[in-house]
Parts: structure tokens; C-alpha cells; sequence
């Protein structure tokens, strides 16, 4: 939007406000490193409200620079990562917007390395916390590396970099205590949000099912920032990137992702390994959003903010090309671990904008990998190096340097080629990288935008363009967190906060912590309703399918090898995974006498690793599971979990003591196996109001 006239300076915006109060005394101020007061440690110092961060603010490089090297070697955050290679494609040219070679032309394929990541949790953590995920895509295209940074949420909790390590510090391990790991259900975290009301729109997608998502296979990916895209005129033009999983979004149920933590700590990351190994393929189609910026200063909202997004329905998104990831890792240290991202990584056509997130990251990823990789030369490392093109300048020697320099070139301009020795490589005027000419005259400040002061209109969008299966979930995922907080006046802020979101959110999530509901916080900004957005949803969006997925089929001595055979038939045909699970790893011995191997051991592979069970049973192995809980927890898991359930006549004993009832998810296999399909490609979630309480 256009920059609006400038009020009056004011130092902070929000509830933080009212502990910002002017220190008296030296022991009392904030300072840096070396003790100079700090006016404001809430806004970068911008050129102009809505400009670029400017180099010159040592405040926000200090504290981001402390920040990145706190921990060695590992990530400081989304330590746990997994990642394969792959190809993108390009499908539509946007040669008119962009002069970057990868967007425009077409039928090429460039090499990918792409990293999915936990934030919050150590490299050890668990793969399936509720968290947000990192969507990290390394672009080997002829004119350099390009590294889409971003996550599986289109926004993010803060506006301005100068708070991303206040973000962090507060969602980690608590400082006195250790704990808890990969998680944000403790104080620090929700004192932290209930202070920054602009975190409020993200933690709708924090608390929705987005953050327990079923596969890194099924979520989508998101640049976050506003970019730019540069043509051959300089002619700027926004964008936001989208990955759009070809799976569709899906996601667990949370006490399905709490119970995955226990039975397989690398569930995701085996996930993703084996199908690759399998041959299926994980793809994406990849979409822009193009925004001018007439556009741009229409909408009722600044593109600039990290914490909003633009609506596909104001703006769709325009699909151009796909990924595919068709290779694992050969060595995951070698790859994954040491595989660095950085946004400042672009080929030209390809430009920032002044969004002071973007602006403050620009700076951190390198800063955090010359801590975390220990060398300025960890470019030359072969999964960061590029492949689509040389790379040559005259950067020389430093530790761990594996290039041998020939000649005395290492300085430019040289003339040494007039005496016929190499002079080295030169600068690019035409072809090289180009910023936009973007005007930034104005007065230095450390303020925020007005257009950055709606912290709820976005928010009440997401909540309400949700299903009501969704916004219950939504609200129990409230109940849940704010239940861990031990502080009564940060559940209170946070209700305060959540009354601008949705009143009747408010009221739900006060009732399931049978708390009385506090006066309303004072909004900067009121919010207003927007036209809800289906395109904000999951449920109700699953492909018609089982690819993809996986199905568990549970069988003992004497079960028949013939309704077996048909199910795992019916289920492949659908591009599903089956694996047999038996209760010795041995496997069984069918009906006809034939041995049946086992994929897994009943004990030691429940049921929330599958999207659908069929029990297989003969009536002497029922009778025999009906005392080894592992088989009930089999049974009554998969039906609170809203999975299709499939069984034999003789599998009926041990449905009944699980608390099995008969609904369109539960199928007889007197039926045929097709007839467990259909129910099997979804959830059942009629099933979820007779099997658990929510919000």
C-alpha cells in the first residue's frame, strides 16, 4: 500500500507497550554488548516506514549476529531436517515479468536439493510435534543457486527481523530448565504472544491442523516474503511463491501425532525416504502470485507484512512449473546437515523487496553459516556448490579454502591480461544481478508502518474460512497449549487477544479451561471481516484417492490368505503402500498352510502409522488377541483416529472390546475388498463428536 502520512514516532506498537516504560537508571535500561543504551528494540532502523533496513543499524546486526552463533554446529532452529534431490520444471514462461532463465524458459529441467525441517525442536526432537515446517528449496539454475527459503505457512509471527530472536529465545527450551523440547505449550512462549499481538495470525495457523501435517509428502510450501520479479526492462513486478503438494494437504489428528512420537520418533523422515526408495515420487506444482503494484496499493492490507497473505481468491495463483524429488541423500551428513539456504541466493530477474523480515534474513543466513559450517568457504562444499554454471571471483584463501588459485589475478580491476597472463573473471553489466531501482529518500527511523497495524482483520479471515470440523480442532489445539501455561495473567492476555479474532473462539477455548472470559484487548487497528476463503482450508480437499498413503493389514495363524491378497490388490491398485503386520515378526501361518512374512510386529507397529487398517483374523487368533492390549490399542486407536477399518467376520470379538461401533468407515470384508476403498481415502469425520470431546 501506499506509505500513508507519517504520524506521530511512537516506540513500540501493541501489548509489549505496556512494559516499555522509560528507564531511570543505568541498572534498569537495555544496552548492547558494550553498554549504549537502546531507544527502541522493536523496529528496525528503515529508510523511510515502509523502506529498506539499513546496513548502518548495529542494534539489529549485534543482537542477530549473537543470535546465529549461540550454538555450534548444529541449527539453531529447524535443526531436524530431512531432504531429497530432485528436478524442477518449468511449464509456463514469465519471460513478460521476470528475465531470471529459470522462469522463463520452458520444458527445462534444473537440479533441485530440497530440506523439509522441524523449527522449534533439537536435531534429536521428534518428527511430529505441533510445529511449523520448513519448505527449503535449493534451485541449481544456470545463472547461480536460487534458494526459496520459506514454510509450510504463507505467513509468519513477527514483523520486523530485530524480533526473531526474542521469538525464538521464547518458543525454545525454557533457559533455566531445559524443556520442554519441540514444543510451544509452556509460559515463555505465550507470554511472548499474548505481548505481540502481531503474532496472532500465524498462531491460527499454528493451532490448526497445518502444524501436524501427515507427510512432508502432503504439506504446502510458501516463499512467506514479497518478493520482486525484474524483466528485461527492470520493470519490477511482486510475488509470492507456492508449492502445492500433488497429494493434497493433509494432517494427523493431534492425539495421532502424540501417539506417532512414541511409535516412530522419524516417522516423516522415514516416510519421505521410502517412498522415494519405492519410486513414488513426491511432487509439487509450483505457483505465483503476481502483484503490480497499482495492485498492491488497492489492497486493504501491506504486502510488505510478513504476517499477512494475500487471499487467492484476490489474487489466484498462477501454476508455471513443478518439482519433483526422485533421489535420496547418499551420505545425510554430507547433504542434508550441511546443505546451506540463503535468501541473499537469487539469479538475476529475481529481487527482495523492503519487507523488514526478508531485509533482517538477508543478513542472518549467512551470518548462521559461517558460524554453523565454520568457514567462509562452505559455498565450495559440494551440496551448496553450484552445478548450473562456474563460479569464479577474486575471494580468496580462509580456512578450509579446497580450491588451488593459479596466477596472480586476485584483485579487480587488473590489467595483467594486456601482458598475456589471466586476468580473471569480470563484471557483468547486462546480465548480471540488478536490483530495482526502488527510491528511498527519506528520513531514517526505527517506526513501523500505519499499514502494518492490523494484527486481527487476517486472523478472523483464517478462523472463519475454516470447516467446523477445523475451527473445533483449532480451538481444543488453544485449550491444549494454554492448559500447559502455568501463569494465569498470560492466558488471560492471549483470551484478551483471541476476543478480536472470534468472540465465540474466545468463549470456547475460556469454557474448556473453565475460565472466566477477560475484558477484550484494545486493538491498534479494528478488524474488519473479510469474505471468508475456501482456499484456507483442509478438510474437504483430499485428492479422491489412496496414493500416497499407507495401509496396515493385521493378521494371525489361519487367517485366509485369499481376503488378504484381495485387499492388498484393492489397496496397490490405488498407489497405497501395504505392509502386513502379524504379532511375531515371523509371521504367520495362513489358513492353506502357506507362510505369510510380516513387515512388522504387532507390538512394535500400532496403527497410528497407517491411514487405514484391515484386520485379517482367523477366530482361534482373535481369541488369542483379545488379551495382548497392544491388538485392542490396534483396533480402538485406528477408530478414534477416524480411519477406515476393514475385517473379517472372526475380527468382530476384538472390535467390540476396542469400542469398535458400526459406521460407514467400519467395513465387513464379506463385502469385498473395493468396499473398503472409498472410506479408506479419508477420514471419517462424522465418526469424531462420538469419540472425543473438542472445544
Amino acid at each position: 500500500m501506499a506509505d500513508p502520512k507519517t504520524p506521530e514516532p511512537q516506540a513500540v506498537t501493541g501489548n509489549a507497550g505496556e512494559l516499555h516504560q522509560t528507564a531511570s537508571t543505568p541498572e534498569t535500561r537495555l544496552t548492547t554488548n558494550h553498554g549504549m543504551p537502546i531507544s527502541d528494540d522493536q523496529n528496525s532502523l528503515k529508510g523511510g516506514r515502509r523502506g529498506p533496513t539499513l546496513l548502518e543499524d548495529f542494534v539489529l546486526r549485534e543482537k542477530i549476529q549473537h543470535f546465529d552463533h549461540e550454538r555450534i554446529p548444529e541449527r539453531i532452529v529447524h535443526a531436524r531436517g530431512s531432504a531429497a534431490h530432485g528436478f524442477f520444471e518449468l511449464t509456463e514462461s514469465l519471460a513478460e515479468f521476470t528475465r531470471a532463465k529459470v522462469l522463463t524458459e520452458v520444458g527445462k529441467k534444473t537440479d533441485v536439493f530440497t530440506r523439509f525441517s522441524t523449527v522449534a525442536g533439537g536435531a534429536g526432537s521428534i518428527d511430529t510435534p505441533r510445529d511449523v515446517r520448513g519448505f527449503a528449496v535449493k534451485m541449481y539454475t544456470v545463472e547461480g543457486n536460487w534458494d526459496l527459503v520459506g514454510n509450510n505457512i504463507p505467513v509468519f509471527f513477527i514483523q520486523d527481523a530485530i524480533k526473531f530472536p526474542d521469538l525464538v529465545h521464547a518458543v525454545k527450551m525454557e533457559a533455566d530448565r531445559g524443556y520442554p523440547q519441540a514444543a510451544s505449550a509452556h509460559d515463555t512462549f505465550w507470554d511472548f504472544v499474548g505481548l505481540m499481538p502481531e503474532t496472532t495470525h500465524m498462531i491460527m495457523w499454528a493451532m490448526s491442523d497445518r502444524t501436524i501435517p501427515r507427510s512432508l509428502r502432503m504439506i504446502e510450501g510458501f516463499g512467506v516474503n514479497t518478493f520482486r520479479l525484474l524483466n528485461d526492462k527492470d520493470e519490477a513486478t511482486f510475488v509470492k511463491f507456492h508449492w502445492r503438494p500433488k497429494l493434497g494437504t493433509q494432517s494427523t489428528c493431534w492425539d495421532e501425532a502424540v501417539k506417532i512420537a512414541g511409535a516412530d520418533p522419524d516417522y516423516h523422515r522415514r516416510d519421505l525416504y521410502e517412498s522415494i526408495a519405492a519410486g513414488d515420487f513426491p511432487e509439487w506444482e509450483f505457483g505465483v502470485q503476481l502483484i503490480s503494484q497499482k495492485q498492491a496499493d488497492a489492497l486493504p492490507f501491506d504486502i510488505l507484512d510478513a504476517t499477512k497473505l494475500i487471499p487467492e481468491e484476490m489474487i489466484p495463483i498462477r501454476v508455471v512449473g513443478r518439482m519433483v524429488l526422485n533421489r535420496n541423500p547418499d551420505n545425510f551428513f554430507a547433504e542434508t546437515e550441511q546443505s546451506a539456504f540463503l535468501p541473499t541466493n537469487m539469479p538475476p530477474g529475481v529481487d527482495v523487496s523492503e519487507d523488514p523480515l526478508l531485509q533482517g534474513r538477508l543478513f542472518s543466513y549467512q551470518d548462521t553459516q559461517l558460524s554453523r559450517l565454520g568457514s567462509v568457504n562452505f559455498h565450495q562444499l559440494p551440496i551448496n556448490q553450484p552445478k548450473g554454471c562456474p563460479f569464479q571471483n577474486f575471494q580468496r584463501d580462509g580456512h578450509m579454502q579446497t580450491q588451488v588459485f593459479a596466477g596472480r589475478a586476485n584483485y579487480e580491476p587488473n590489467s595483467l591480461a594486456e601482458a598475456g597472463e589471466p586476468g580473471g573473471p569480470r563484471e557483468d553489466p547486462k546480465g548480471g544481478f540488478r536490483s530495482f531501482a526502488q527510491p528511498v529518500e527519506e528520513t531514517k527511523v526505527r517506526l513501523r508502518a500505519e499499514t502494518f497495524a492490523d494484527h486481527y482483520t487476517q486472523a478472523r479471515l483464517f478462523f472463519r474460512s475454516q470447516t467446523e470440523i477445523e475451527q473445533a480442532h483449532l480451538a481444543s489445539a488453544l485449550v491444549f497449549e494454554l492448559s500447559k501455561v502455568t501463569l494465569d495473567h498470560v492466558r488471560v492476555r492471549v483470551l484478551a487477544n483471541v476476543q478480536n479474532v472470534d468472540e465465540a473462539l474466545a468463549k470456547r477455548v475460556a469454557a474448556g479451561l473453565n475460565v472466566d472470559l477477560p475484558k477484550k484487548a484494545a486493538a491498534a487497528v479494528a478488524p474488519e471481516d473479510m469474505k471468508p476463503s475456501p482456499a484456507l482450508r483442509i478438510v474437504g480437499k483430499y485428492p479422491d484417492t489412496l496414493k500416497g498413503r499407507a495401509v496396515g493389514i493385521l493378521v494371525t495363524d489361519g487367517a485366509d490368505g485369499a481376503v488378504v491378497a484381495a485387499v492388498r490388490k484393492a489397496v496397490e491398485a490405488e498407489g497405497a503402500a501395504v505392509k502386513i503386520i502379524a504379532p511375531k515378526i515371523g509371521g504367520v501361518t495362513l489358513k492353506d498352510g502357506k507362510a505369510l512374512p510380516a513387515d512388522g510386529q504387532l507390538a512394535g507397529t500400532p496403527s497410528v502409522l497407517f491411514d487405514a487398517v484391515a484386520l485379517v483374523l482367523s477366530e482361534a487368533g482373535c481369541a488369542e488377541l483379545l488379551g495382548e492390549s497392544a491388538a485392542v490399542d490396534f483396533a480402538a486407536n485406528a477408530f478414534v483416529h477416524l480411519k477406515a477399518i476393514a475385517h473379517t467376520a472372526e475380527a468382530q470379538p476384538l472390535l467390540d472390546k476396542a469400542g469398535v461401533k458400526p459406521d460407514a468407515g467400519v467395513v465387513d470384508l464379506a463385502q469385498g475388498a473395493d468396499a473398503f476403498v472409498k472410506p479408506a481415502r479419508t477420514r471419517q469425520w462424522d465418526r469424531e463428536p462420538k469419540v472425543r470431546i473438542l472445544a
